[in-house]
């Protein structure tokens, strides 16, 4: 039995063979009679191919093929509902690519695709169908040998500008401005102030539906975006409206002196709101077993860690590490080592930010004793090659001395910064997402003092 295609046939459904505003036409006039819609294919792009009847009429035919898998047609030629969107923007050719760009990265397998080829040029692999072919393989994506389905996704996907001018260079940037994704302004909260804003954006990071201390989410989300709250105005800017908006609960604390600080808890309705768009981010670019994890608290990962299968323990080290940046909002670009290549015991991610200036930071995740120079080592070569800022050692063990040595020279004698957080760390973490506040600047202080200039010296 032939194994059926993971990713759309696409032969002779390509940009580069076919318009798809006039395509879309054909469509809308002859949808219902399939054999009049491939004659007008025929007539319209294959006509004057120097070949037989028969092969003209087989590339029509594939054309309608492409379209169906796209889910653009059925099996009559009709518009399907998508189809329909489609034809309703066709003089747009902007809208259109873009709109065509969102449903093949979604809904088509195109994300995955586009992030096994972000890890392969970051492991320095060369891209081609062949390589292409073994890296979707790995991630459970099969086509047909010899088939041009990858090749005809990105001739469609470079319309929108996903991918660049060289063959397989992507532009991530673009991705997220046709998805929607990686801003700060989520349609459902467009009314709401600066300060509400990147208030539930910082609650919604934490991925807890547990009450949390309000300040403690104004210091996260001071800390994350910049934005400045007035403490004992915070229930009457912040707090109040979001409360009567439906996004959080409040409770006041019976314990201590003087003002009773509030405890804040997530509804229903921000995690439809926000927490469901942020992991809508990594849609598709990911294992969905690793999506059901980050659905879970920090501390169920963490336990997850001492799984026996491997392939488990590994998906929770790499959901770990997402858990982690995510609470500082980071944007998730690429895995360079897969967990099930490693036993489960280390994986290494990229993540990058643009609030303020642009910054890469390379994530090496281990599930092990202890960190050691030579992990360090490993990390601070590779941000030659990645061109990364910042490098983050998080470890479920400890980090060894000779490690903090030799970080602390690196960081001393370059511009890099290495931010290590060990097993104490993401216990308490786990228990207080915000307390990721603490220990990044227990870090960047460090890191400060072994920069400090010397503006005296000759």
């Amino acid at each position: 039995m032939v194994k059926k295609s993971d990713l759309p046939f696409g032969s002779e459904f390509s940009p580069s063979q076919i318009e798809l505003p006039r395509a879309l036409e054909l469509a809308h006039a002859h949808g219902g009679d399939w054999r009049e819609f491939e004659k007008a294919v025929r007539a319209t792009w294959f006509e004057g191919h120097n070949t037989t009847d028969y092969n003209r009429g087989k590339l029509a035919n594939n054309t309608k093929l492409g379209m169906i898998a796209y889910g653009i047609i059925d099996r009559a030629a009709n518009l399907t509902g998508f189809g329909y969107e489609l034809f309703g923007v066709r003089a747009d050719e902007d809208a259109l690519y873009e709109l065509l760009a969102r449903h093949i990265l979604l809904n088509l397998h195109g994300m995955t695709m586009v992030h096994c080829i972000q890890d392969m040029v970051a492991a320095g692999e060369i891209v081609n169908l062949t390589s292409l072919r073994d890296g979707l393989a790995a991630r459970g994506i099969h086509y047909p040998s010899g088939g041009k389905h990858p090749s005809i996704m990105r001739l469609w996907l470079a319309k929108a500008g996903v991918f660049l001018g060289q063959r397989w260079l992507v532009d991530a940037h673009r991705i997220e401005e046709i998805l929607g994704l990686g801003t700060d302004d989520f349609a459902a909260l467009a009314d709401l102030s600066n300060e509400q804003r990147a208030f539930l954006r910082a609650l919604a990071n934490t991925g807890s539906q547990e009450p949390q201390g309000a300040n403690d989410i104004a210091r996260l989300a001071s800390a994350t975006y910049g934005v400045k709250f007035p403490e004992k105005s915070l229930p009457k800017l912040v707090l109040n409206e979001l409360e009567e908006a439906g996004y959080i609960r409040t409770t006041k604390t019976t314990s201590g002196r003087g003002a009773k600080p509030h405890k804040v808890t997530p509804t229903e309705k921000l995690i439809t709101d926000v927490v469901d768009p942020l992991l809508e981010q990594i849609h598709g670019q990911t294992d969905p077993k690793l999506l059901a994890l980050l659905r879970t608290p920090l501390p169920s990962i963490l336990s997850e860690l001492d799984s026996p299968d491997r392939y488990r323990a590994g998906l929770a080290l790499e959901a770990l590490a997402f858990k982690v940046m995510r609470i500082i909002d980071m944007t998730y670009v690429a895995t360079r080592l897969r967990a099930n290549q490693t036993g489960g015991a280390e994986v290494d991610l990229i993540f990058e930010s643009t609030r303020l200036v642009f910054s890469r930071w390379q994530v090496q995740c281990k599930n092990t004793a202890k960190v050691s120079l030579d992990d360090v080592a490993k990390e601070v070569g590779l941000t030659h090659f990645l061109n990364s800022n910042v490098i983050i050692m998080l470890t479920t063990g400890e980090v060894g001395s000779e490690a903090r040595r030799y970080a602390n020279k690196i960081m001393t004698q370059s511009n890099i910064a290495i931010v290590m957080l060990d097993g104490s760390d993401l216990n308490t973490i786990g228990k207080e997402p915000t307390a990721i506040v603490r220990s990044f600047e227990r870090e960047a202080h460090h890191a400060m003092k072994l920069k400090k200039l010397d503006l005296q010296g000759g």
